[in-house]
């Protein structure tokens, strides 16, 4: 790990060289202002100012306006790339596999977790306070999923119920909802308005890193395997030089710790479309698997 931490300094350290170059090679070709859409991981006001800085850094680097844009649910951003409203796009992994359909998004960088991993990992919580300590304690309570469209929120826990555990969520639990982000969710489990919720490693060290809750309110229930990384991703039709320009600005951000502390990821490192095959995997997965149910 600690090697690929050095790889990608390097990465940075050269990117903040080779950069200048290919914004005056291609600059010409370029909007003046660039739009990035983010997935309402917290609500979409909350979203819009925890990657503030980062928007900062890619507007210094590049030499453009950044605007920043997110949505009510993760459908929203998907149709907004689509329609060729953003540019740009930080999608989850199952939101990314439906954004490369419908929207021509391509792939360029991935968070790395907390330890440094290029992924991160699902988790069911729940309150302490509950005195639920295990899934099968869980039955008959209620539940939120965060987005039909989230990775970690919805299509990863459906593995566990459906495949694991071969049950349908809507009999065992006693109420399921959508809570809308990632943070609503945490946050629900956390004023005891719901009992058990999914979630993921990263949102939860967000949550816990803005002071909303402390890891003493959550047991966790359940924790999946590693998840791909969620990425950051282009329009397919922009140019080169600012796919490029774009992605070397992302793996520079990786030098500002402080940055990366307030977004609750190590770093970034490159990604390509392959990565997400296993995602689309499981989303042909539990298709079949809903059918048998």
């Amino acid at each position: 790990m600690i090697r690929i931490a050095k790889v990608l300094v390097l990465v940075a350290l050269a990117a903040a060289f080779v950069l200048p170059g290919i914004a005056q090679a291609g600059q010409q070709d370029w909007p003046a202002k660039i739009r990035i859409g983010y997935i309402p991981v917290e609500g979409a006001a909350n979203v819009k100012e925890r990657f503030k800085d980062l928007n900062d850094h890619i507007a210094k680097v590049l030499g453009v306006e950044v605007e920043a844009f997110s949505a009510s649910d993760y459908a929203g951003i998907i149709t907004a790339m689509a329609n060729k409203h953003i540019d740009f796009a930080y999608y989850g992994p199952k939101s990314y596999t439906d954004a490369s359909v419908k929207a021509d998004a391509q792939a360029l960088v991935m968070e790395l977790d907390e330890s440094g991993q290029p992924g991160y990992l699902g988790v069911i919580i729940t309150n302490k306070k509950s005195g639920i300590k295990s899934m099968e304690e869980a039955k008959g309570h209620t539940f939120a999923f965060t987005d039909p469209n989230s990775t970690s929120g919805y299509l990863v826990p459906n593995m566990l119920f459906y495949r694991d555990m071969e049950i349908k969520p809507e009999e065992y639990f006693s109420d399921v909802r959508f809570s809308g982000s990632h943070g609503a969710s945490i946050l629900l489990v956390a004023n005891n308005d719901i009992d058990v919720a999914a979630t993921n490693n990263i949102d939860l060290a967000r949550a816990i890193e803005s002071g909303n809750i402390s890891e003493d309110d959550y047991n966790i229930l359940w924790t999946s395997d590693l998840i791909p990384g969620a990425p950051y991703c282009a329009r397919a039709d922009l140019p080169e030089s600012l796919k490029a320009a774009y992605m070397g600005a992302m793996l520079m951000y990786n030098t500002n710790k402080e940055g990366l502390k307030k977004l609750g990821v190590s770093g970034y490192r490159y990604s390509e479309d392959s990565i997400y095959d296993s995602v689309r995997y499981l989303k042909r997965l539990k298709a079949e698997l809903e059918k048998k149910q």
